[in-house]
């Protein structure tokens, strides 16, 4: 049974309004986190590299709970958002969601007729390219093999939140549904996705985890721990993107022009590829300037605003390594790298002062155990 123990206390502030309806007193609990892309976003969809690292400190959880359904001849899944602190809930309309009781009861097995409430109580801001709909997908499925103890393997659960995210955004690549439970840093393309041996909150390689992570290609990675000391600052813009209307803005592009998809993705996958190398060498430096170079070609593909590059501008003048655009664009969220603690706090005011409306830091490394 996938129980997830570090959710329990959200029983006891959301409760659905099909509460009076419950077919039996069982609860069915998931979780997930965000994700914050460090190269490679939109260049991932047509087969480029991408690298990706988990955000603990925005989390997804999600409780099911079976229902008497009215109607015999037909299966029901409602959707709730709790509201954060609070035991207000609000119905959720999510044409992603609804897919996947259909979808979990053709993987799972699971026979007859199912009316199924499930309430979410998700802290990762909405449209800021951090995965939220992949997180939300993700606890939700972990939720209903719980209720239903079932097991579900790591790629039964990718299929399902891969495919609710298709229809949320459209073409999807397959990272936000793998980043969203992955412990460590992502190497992705393709569908295949390996987690790179980097100390981070809650996981240090080479000891087990509570969660370990989950992978596509089935291979175990026997390297040494990477020697990647640095601190990645998130702030949020405080201006929701579409990554579906990002994605399709590129295609329009790259329908009239082969060669600019060309080059994009070249330049793109060229500078992926020589981060995933800096990352094993520990070089933060040259990995900061790819993450600087890689928001230029995010730049001149109109992928950026006017804020975006406001706080972009700030973070290096702050000191930061290098600082970009992270996720779909048109708005969301800046990420930047910074060598030390107090880099990183200066980078923090800078990004206040420039107008960010919230600010987290996801260290690495020697400071995995930062406390920020």
């Amino acid at each position: 049974m996938m129980t997830l123990t570090n959710a329990q206390t959200f029983a006891d502030r959301a409760v659905s309004a099909g509460d009076m309806d419950l077919e039996d007193g069982r609860i069915g609990w998931g979780r997930a986190h965000a994700k914050a892309i460090l190269l490679g976003e939109h260049a991932v969809v047509y087969g480029a590299p991408a690298l990706a690292i988990p955000v603990p400190q925005l989390s997804v959880t999600a409780t099911a709970r079976r229902l008497r359904c009215s109607d015999e001849g037909a299966d029901g899944i409602s959707f709730a958002m709790a509201g954060p602190g609070s035991g207000v809930v609000t119905p959720l309309a999510a044409d992603g969601l609804r897919c996947l009781l259909p979808d979990f009861k053709a993987i799972a097995g699971v026979d007859g007729h199912v009316c199924v409430d499930v309430v979410i109580d998700c802290a990762i801001p909405q449209g800021r390219g951090l995965g939220s709909s992949a997180a939300c997908a993700r606890a939700a499925v972990l939720a209903l093999a719980d209720l239903f103890d079932r097991r579900l393997d790591a790629r039964e659960v990718f299929d399902l939140v891969q495919a609710s995210e298709k229809v949320a955004h459209g073409r999807s690549s397959g990272i936000d549904a793998l980043a969203t439970g992955a412990t460590s840093p992502l190497l992705f393309r393709s569908g295949a996705a390996r987690e790179l041996p980097v100390a981070m909150p809650g996981y240090a390689p080479g000891h087990s985890a509570a969660h370990p992570p989950e992978r596509t290609d089935g291979d175990a990675d026997e390297g040494l721990p990477y020697a990647f000391d640095g601190l990645f600052v998130l702030a949020d813009s405080g201006v929701s993107g579409s990554t579906k209307e990002a994605v399709e803005l590129l295609w329009r592009k790259f329908e009239r022009s082969a060669e600019t998809q060309a080059d994009f993705i070249r330049g793109a996958s060229r500078l992926t590829r020589a981060a995933a190398r800096d990352l094993a060498h520990g070089r933060t430096s040259d990995f900061g300037a790819r993450m600087t170079e890689n928001h230029r070609l995010l730049h001149e593909l109109g992928l950026s605003t006017d804020r975006i590059d406001g706080l972009v501008d700030a973070a290096l003048a702050a000191g930061s390594l290098g600082a970009k655009i992270s996720g779909g664009g048109l708005g969301g969220c800046v990420i930047a790298l910074a060598a030390e603690p107090r880099q990183a706090e200066a980078t923090v005011r800078s990004l206040h002062e420039a107008g960010a409306v919230r600010t987290w830091i996801v260290p690495m490394g020697r400071f995995a155990n930062h406390d920020d």
